[in-house]
């Protein structure tokens, strides 16, 4: 339907809408209730021809009670009739203005968050939209030649070698699993994606049956990163064998949550996230990604949801550096290496949302631990890949902090 064609009929109805309600409200105004004597006294009436009728009353007698109940009822009608009713005007003019401003904001509230000009779509049409894109949403390779290229990071001359006799070590033992994993994972970091998957592709080939889930999951986050977040049907295929092997996987979860939304079916997304953030732990990097999205997709599934409030994040706090100042540089330094310690060692170990690799990062600018901090970069690098967001919120608190290669 042509969009001006829609507004006048929707302008037309809704005209006409106003109108009869004012038209009623004015007939309701010129409404006079009925005297409470009158029925009264109609009743009374009534009641003489039932008793005569009866034979409990003489016909002289139910006459005289007629003229006298009459004369009343004449009276409370005149009495009546001398009133005079209320003038509706001014309440009409108010209650008109009132319906005209319910109706002119329904038509505003409608353009603004309705889609006018839009055919129905009913549930059942946009799941059979959603799962056609599904089925026909683009491969790796497509998504990929799409993309700006990326210039691969320069990690400085030291990370440079140590990487090329990495890359030798790979070529003269193949079967090093140890080594084609360590190879994928710096690979990642620099973004030398293709690499990286190359040599994950290798150790899953070398470990058949044998690879865990992590290894699995390992080749989706490199194809996820490679393409900005999107998650292909190539990276879905190593998301369903980690699930495979561990439906209980947190990353793995959140990614295919990630999937349907990007297929419009947040429905979806949303029961996978809903049951990641409802599971915990809280301080799991998959419960943080779902926290962060869980919200959008509740709104776009229409299900009412209120989001807990986040746990405190590990870890000093901005309370905690802010103390350590005050102390003399050795003190300072010995506070801030404990509390550092056990969220360097888990995250390092299990990985992490992106607020807590900034704490940390933060915390070793302190500590002026310029290696550690890189080190960190990098492996908050690898745990952020498939989210670009939290990568770049990563790299410039890097930079801040002087840790960027």
């Amino acid at each position: 339907m042509d969009l001006w064609l829609f507004w006048a009929i929707a302008v037309v109805l809704t005209g006409m809408v106003g109108v009869l309600m004012v038209q009623a409200l004015r007939r309701g105004g010129e409404v006079v209730a009925e005297h409470p004597d009158l029925k009264v006294y109609r009743d009374q009436l009534a009641e003489v021809d039932r008793d005569l009728a009866r034979g409990t009353l003489q016909e002289d007698e139910a006459q005289r009670l007629r003229i006298e109940v009459s004369r009343r009822l004449l009276e409370a009608d005149r009495a009546l009739k001398q009133v005079e009713p209320p003038a509706p005007t001014g309440n009409i003019i108010w209650a008109g203005g009132l319906v005209l401003a319910v109706l002119g904001g329904s038509l505003w509230l409608y353009n603004d968050l309705g889609a006018p000009g839009y055919a129905d779509l009913p549930l059942e049409s946009r799941f059979a939209a959603a799962d056609m894109a599904y089925k026909t949403r683009p491969a790796q390779a497509e998504v990929v030649a799409s993309l700006p290229s990326v210039t691969p990071r320069d990690p400085g001359a030291e990370f440079t070698s140590l990487m090329d006799k990495l890359r030798a070590a790979v070529v003269e033992r193949p079967d090093d699993a140890m080594g084609l994993e360590l190879l994928a994972r710096n690979e990642m970091a620099l973004g030398n994606f293709d690499a990286a998957y190359e040599a994950q592709a290798k150790l899953l080939a070398l470990l058949e049956a044998s690879a865990n889930p992590d290894q699995h999951f390992a080749a989706a986050q490199i194809l996820i990163a490679q393409a900005n977040g999107y998650v292909s049907p190539e990276a879905e295929a190593h998301l369903i064998d980690v699930l495979r092997r561990d439906p209980k996987h947190g990353m793995a979860r959140y990614m295919v949550g990630l999937m349907f939304a990007q297929n419009d079916r947040a429905d979806r997304a949303f029961e996978l996230w809903q049951g990641l953030v409802d599971e915990g732990p809280q301080d799991a990097p998959w419960v943080a990604a779902a926290r962060a999205d869980i919200e959008t997709a509740a709104l776009q599934a229409g299900i009412p949801y209120t989001l807990p409030d986040p746990p405190a994040l590990p870890g000093p706090n901005a309370e905690d550096m802010a103390a350590a100042q005050d102390l003399a540089p050795e003190d300072r330094a010995a506070m801030i290496e404990g509390m550092v310690g056990q969220l360097e060692e888990r995250l390092m170990d299990k990985g992490g949302p992106v607020d807590e690799w900034v704490r940390l990062l933060n915390a070793l600018r302190v500590l002026d631990q310029t290696d550690r901090g890189r080190a960190a970069l990098r492996a908050g690098e690898v745990n952020l890949a498939a989210d670009p967001a939290a990568l770049k919120t990563l790299r410039d608190a890097a930079a801040a902090a002087g840790f960027a290669p």
